[in-house]
């Protein structure tokens, strides 16, 4: 499928999708949205692909959303407005960010620049997140008298306590890509040339893995921000279950015996 606003790619069992909007440091239109959200959907039925690898073009990662188009702040004002008239209803569209999320492989973002807003949001949405030494990060949406949002109130919070997320949020500030590896909102932080052989590196390894205990391990871990212990015990049982039952599982304890290393197929 062709896309004019992201590239996607794939190396391996790795999926490469970068946000392609240079000129505007990637910040999200409405089309590059679909694009996302369609690329994302094409990510979760390839049982091929085995990682997701989310990174930027140019000097921006993602500068927020693009309102500077009179469609786009057209848009954003009618979703305010049907919220606020159905109060509880969901009738907006689910960010791409939360799309992000729900993907059950793992996903891994190279953030290369500036991550505001909903860029922030989707860095936030990653399993694992590098940084470049360029990277800056921040919710900023309360300069512009909003609440942050794709998702950034339940990621947030999570990732670095509520002290260090409501700082954030209620300052507004941006942070360098060292102070975000200290708050532990990115594992690591690299020089920009290394970004993306560090980032595919990495992402190649964990593609080489068994694809099923990957995708349960990610379900126990954000099933164990909910769960009590008992509630996850019992799910990591069951994972184990599934586990014990795969052909990657038996390769390994082959590859065990014959002192050499697994090669797993995905099953």
């Amino acid at each position: 499928m062709a896309y004019e606003n992201i590239i996607f790619e794939r190396e391996g069992g790795v999926a490469i999708i970068t946000l392609n909007r240079p000129e505007k440091l990637n910040a999200y239109s409405t089309a590059m949205m679909d694009e996302l959200t369609r690329a994302f959907e094409d990510v979760v039925k390839d049982e091929d692909i085995r990682v997701l690898l989310l990174t930027g073009a140019g000097r921006g990662f993602c500068a927020g959303a693009d309102i500077g188009g009179q469609a786009e702040r057209a848009a954003l004002r009618a979703a305010g407005k049907r919220i606020v008239k159905s109060r509880h209803e969901q009738v907006a569209p689910v960010p791409v960010s939360v799309t992000l999320y729900k993907i059950e492989k793992p996903t891994i973002c190279a953030v290369n620049g500036v991550a505001v807003g909903i860029g922030l949001s989707t860095v936030l949405a990653c399993d694992i997140r590098i940084a470049s030494e360029n990277a800056r990060f921040g919710t900023a949406r309360v300069r512009r008298g909003l609440i942050p949002d794709g998702g950034a109130t339940f990621y947030m919070p999570r990732q670095l306590g509520t002290s260090r997320a409501l700082e954030l949020m209620y300052t507004g500030d941006i942070i360098d890509a060292r102070e975000a590896e200290r708050i532990g909102l990115v594992s690591r932080v690299v020089p920009q040339e290394e970004l993306m052989p560090k980032a595919k590196e990495l992402a190649g390894r964990i593609a080489k893995g068994p694809a099923v205990a990957l995708e349960i391990t990610k379900r126990s871990v954000y099933k164990a921000l909910t769960n009590d212990i008992d509630s996850q015990v019992d799910y990591e049982l069951w994972g184990q279950g599934v586990c014990y039952q795969t052909e990657d599982h038996k390769e390994a304890i082959q590859a065990a015996a014959e002192k050499r290393e697994p090669v797993f197929k995905g099953r």
